[in-house]
């Protein structure tokens, strides 16, 4: 079987966007197998089909079983885990792209559940830019600096999440 190996970056406020791009993929007959560290994507050729890719992030395995189990129920098939992404695939039927929420207040919930993520791991962050900031020489001035940067990123991408969040709850 031929694959494809793809290196492709996407924010965690793009997944639709990653969404349209592997159904993309799907109808040029390239089907997402795995995704490795760094976000290079794995793909198996096949017959172009015409599928919508779903994704969910899910914190926690504590039923797993039967939150996978929920999604099959309704025709969904698994493809794989990504860090707490959860990928998921669906035939289209008569032109119609399924959705895994039926509507806005779940969508905004599956980005709450990131920002909570960011905003507990947020002082564990700047405590280490602090004890890296303590220390002397040239090399721990350009980390520090390296750090700030990301947290410049950081809170760009809290911004953009709860952005994200508004945006879907004005339209309940």
């Amino acid at each position: 079987m031929t694959t494809l190996k793809v290196f492709r970056w996407f924010w965690a406020w793009d997944d639709e966007k990653e969404e349209a791009w592997l159904g993309e993929m799907a109808r040029q007959g390239w089907h997402l197998r795995e995704i490795q560290f760094l976000n290079r994507y794995i793909f198996e050729s096949g017959a172009p089909r015409e599928i919508v890719y779903r994704l969910d992030f899910m914190t926690g395995s504590k039923d797993k079983p039967g939150y996978l189990q929920l999604f099959q129920d309704a025709g969904w098939e698994y493809v794989l885990q990504h860090g707490s992404w959860q990928y998921f695939r669906k035939e289209v039927v008569d032109g119609v792209a399924p959705e895994i929420f039926s509507e806005n207040e779940s969508k905004a919930q599956k980005y709450q559940r990131i920002l909570v993520i960011l905003v507990v791991l947020l002082p564990l962050y700047i405590n280490a830019i602090n004890l890296v900031n303590k220390r002397d020489g040239a090399s721990f001035e350009i980390f520090t600096f390296v750090l700030f940067l990301f947290l410049i990123l950081y809170g760009y991408a809290m911004v953009r999440l709860f952005t994200r969040v508004r945006q879907l709850k004005k339209r309940l």
